[in-house]
């Protein structure tokens, strides 16, 4: 089992003929995802390593199927994409690009609300999901750990990846990269509530950072909806005050959104938080041991 992506999961590529596009698209499909198309109106009918290449997510998703888009579309064009990735009611759309303007990004999200929500919208500005030996939407790396009961949700890409590594003798059943914007789709709590729900996941790891409060209604929602066990990471409690993070979302105004905020929030849930992310993994590892 898995959450969001699963091996029956067809992907198609949103912007599959651009330099990224392409990259990612031969890293998915040598990761064994099931690519079945790519979307480019100026390439219709071209191919990419033998994927057909369709004018739009519509007609792609009525020739193959389709049921995840992964947009790899430059920022200006980024929300037309999205947009027609939710009028198609496409079930999940994993938005990688990153410096999508946040107006941009609150309004495909508003949009997908007055359509109803059709669309499982991830990112923007993340780095996809993957069910290691199942499925993988987006940037991580597929050779770095393999399937297994550990559930991973995070802000950050790079921690995504560390977290991934360090917990590779468990494996994981799906790693979640939600992204660091202050405008995101899918949230911790939306993963938080589907690894509840997936009886082949058997604890989580929660990676956050400095900035919003979005840790913190985490935490609240933990205390109240989460039966298995969360460990936590949250990344800046070194961060000079004032210093410009890599997220935009990674901005702590006063006391509130601070990294000792985060923690004793999660604390005060009954999460365990690490102060680095081995630390983190380790106690992960200790729980792992003793189910």
């Amino acid at each position: 089992m898995a959450i969001f992506l699963t091996k029956d999961s067809k992907v198609i590529v949103q912007g599959i003929t651009g330099l990224e596009g392409t990259k990612h698209t031969r890293r998915m499909v040598a990761g064994g995802t099931n690519i079945v198309g790519g979307v480019n109106p100026r390439k219709a009918g071209a191919d990419v390593d033998g994927i057909p290449v369709f004018a739009t997510v519509a007609e792609a998703m009525k020739e193959t199927g389709a049921d995840v888009s992964v947009i790899f579309v430059p920022p200006a064009f980024a929300k037309a994409a999205v947009i027609e990735a939710i009028d198609a009611e496409i079930g999940l759309a994993v938005v990688i690009t990153e410096g999508i303007p946040v107006h941009d990004s609150a309004s495909f999200w508003a949009y997908n609300v007055e359509k109803g929500q059709k669309t499982r919208i991830l990112g923007p500005n993340c780095p996809g999901l993957i069910s290691p030996g199942a499925s993988n939407a987006g940037i991580i790396p597929a050779d770095i750990t393999g399937p297994g009961k550990v559930g991973l949700v995070s802000k950050s890409g790079t921690l995504t990846y560390q977290m991934i590594y360090e917990l590779r003798d468990f494996g994981f059943s799906t790693a979640v990269g939600i992204g660091g914007d202050p405008v995101i789709g899918t949230t911790h709590i939306d993963c938080l509530q589907a690894f509840e729900d997936d009886p082949d996941t058997a604890a989580i790891v929660m990676i956050g950072e400095i900035g919003g409060d979005a840790e913190e209604r985490a935490a609240d929602y933990i205390k109240e909806h989460i039966t298995k066990p969360v460990v936590g990471y949250v990344a800046g409690f070194t961060a000079p005050e004032g210093k410009t993070m890599g997220h935009a979302g990674a901005i702590v105004s006063g006391s509130s959104g601070t990294a000792q905020a985060k923690q004793d929030a999660l604390e005060a849930a009954g999460v365990k938080v690490g102060k680095t992310p081995s630390a983190t993994a380790e106690l992960m590892r200790e729980i792992m041991r003793s189910l």
